[in-house]
Order: C-alpha cells, then structure tokens, then sequence
C-alpha cells in the first residue's frame, strides 16, 4: 500500500483549522487536526463551518465529513492537487458540528502504468450518495465504475432509484473523454462529454474534471456505468 498527505482545512469566515494526516490510499482515512490531534467534533462541536478545501500529494482524492458512531455523512467533496486549492471554490452549505464527527479523506495515486488512470466519481441518487471508482483505467477504452468499497454496479448499488447528479475526479493531467450509464441490455441511456481539469489546460476546476447537477436517470437492474479516459 502507498501513502501520501491528505490534508483538509474547515472552517468559515472567521476561524479555520487545518486536518492532515498521512493517508493510505485506497482507504478512508481519519484526519485529526493538525495541532492537537482532536477529531473535528472534539475540537470545534457545534462550530458553523461554510468551508471544506483538501488537498494530496498526487492522484486523486475525496473527503467526507461523517458521524463516528452512525455513519451519517453530512459534508462530502473533493481534494485538489497541493498547490492548486481554491477559498472560493471550497464553500460548502453552512453545516453545524456535530461532537462526534470526523474527517476523513480518501486518494489514490497517479497510476505508474503508462496509458492507465485512476479515476472517482461522486454519485448522487435519491438513495444517498456512493463514492465511485475506476482504478488501471486503460485509454480510450469504456470501463466500468463501481463503487469504492463495496465494488458495486450502479445498477445493484442505487437500483429503483435516479441519479440526480455526478461529479467525477480523474487523476492529474488525465482528460475523461466521456461518461456514460447503460442499461442490462447494453443499450446506451446517457452520455455526456468530459474534460481535464486545472492545472491541464482546458480544465475549468482544480477540483473535477466534470461535474453535473438536477440530472433525473432512473436506474434499474444490471445498469451499468462507465467512463473514457486518456492520458497525458
């Protein structure tokens, strides 16, 4: 298993505090903060926090603001490549400490394998939310994106319910040629084109390489859903 530092800065308009640690990739790793060592409910409970900007080293990462004791995420989004973070960009709705709440962040490398990427996407259904991934995502060929922990289809993951929105993180420099979601036959029921994002030129965000709200796909059984990507 390779690490890197994963790092997340909560807070608001007045007061901030930094959470790091060294991450395991390819795992959720707890962030306590950077001075004291506290997880987030312990240190700030009942703090108003409009603020989540992380960071890694390379590759890729999220992070999620969730409840120790039961499981209830409440915040969730992504880290940016060190040195590329955005204040503005890391607004949040305004969200109320809970005393037993942590961080936690989640990354990947950049793939060593030339014409391979690791890829994740944020996946918002009206059952929840899934973190999804793609990891030794071979170029220009249609790979499948199942879920992070539980290597889930969409289709056994969010079956009878809709996607309501998307947002998908490829690793550094790497542009997502297409995303896309099929039904159990095979047939073709959205596609949508992609980018890379900053610091690649073209990209738009530090923090996605493409990102989609207010969608309505329902899904149904041995859905599928896929993505395109290419190299630097």
């Amino acid at each position: 298993m390779t690490t890197q530092t994963a790092t997340v800065m909560l807070g608001n308009n007045s007061m901030s505090k930094i959470f790091t640690a060294t991450a395991t990739d390819g795992q959720w790793n707890n962030l306590p903060d950077s001075l004291s060592g506290s997880n987030l409910g312990i240190l700030i409970p009942n703090a108003s926090i409009n603020r989540a900007i992380g960071t890694y080293d390379a590759g890729l990462g999220a992070y999620r603001i969730i409840n120790a004791q039961t499981l209830a995420v409440s915040r969730r989004g992504w880290l940016g490549l060190d040195g590329y973070s955005c204040y503005a960009s890391g607004a949040i709705p305004v969200h109320r400490v809970m005393p037993n709440e942590i961080v936690q962040a989640y990354v990947q490398p950049v793939d060593t394998t030339a014409n391979q990427s690791n890829v994740l996407a944020w996946v918002h259904t009206t059952k929840g939310v899934e973190l999804y991934e793609s990891l030794d995502t071979v170029d220009s060929t249609l790979t499948e994106m199942k879920t992070a922990l539980q290597d889930m289809s969409i289709g056994d993951a969010s079956f009878n319910s809709t996607v309501t929105s998307i947002s998908l993180q490829a690793e550094d420099q790497c542009k997502v040629i297409s995303l896309s979601i099929y039904d159990s036959a095979g047939g073709l029921i959205w596609n949508v084109p992609a980018n890379y994002r900053m610091p690649a030129a073209g990209g738009t965000s530090a923090y996605y390489n493409f990102e989609a709200k207010g969608l309505s796909i329902p899904i149904g059984k041995g859905f599928t859903f896929k993505v395109t990507v290419k190299t630097a």
